[in-house]
């Protein structure tokens, strides 16, 4: 998150990962061609807007291919959302996808002090 970003930001953002982790997790593997994804942050615009979702995607062999399911299919995982966050905001964020390469960044880090 940004250093300024609200403690009510910080709230949205919150909620909006866990439900979109269980959007995700409920497709099931099968869904984005064996591989697991799961969210890994979400950042929220000030005025609740634009969400940045950000997701890890294992084995990272599969990431453009996964990217593409997401992308395909951001318009009703968005409105899935909106069911469930329809009590809480008054609009649904625009989702915008990123990967979170932290994952392969730690293995990296691991495979270089192994030498």
């Amino acid at each position: 998150m940004e250093g300024t970003a609200s403690t009510r930001q910080l709230k949205v953002a919150s909620e909006l990962q866990k439900d979109l982790a269980e959007i995700i997790r409920s497709k099931g593997m099968a869904a984005f061609s064996g591989a697991m994804v799961s969210v890994s942050g979400v950042e929220i615009s000030p005025d609740l807007s634009v969400a940045k979702v950000y997701v890890s995607i294992f084995p990272s062999s599969k990431t453009e291919e996964v990217m593409k399911i997401i992308g395909e299919n951001s318009r009703s995982y968005r409105g899935e959302l909106g069911k469930l966050v329809r009590h809480q905001l008054r609009i649904v964020p625009e989702l915008v996808w990123f990967v979170d390469n932290s994952l392969d960044y730690v293995e990296h880090i691991e495979e270089l002090l192994k030498k």
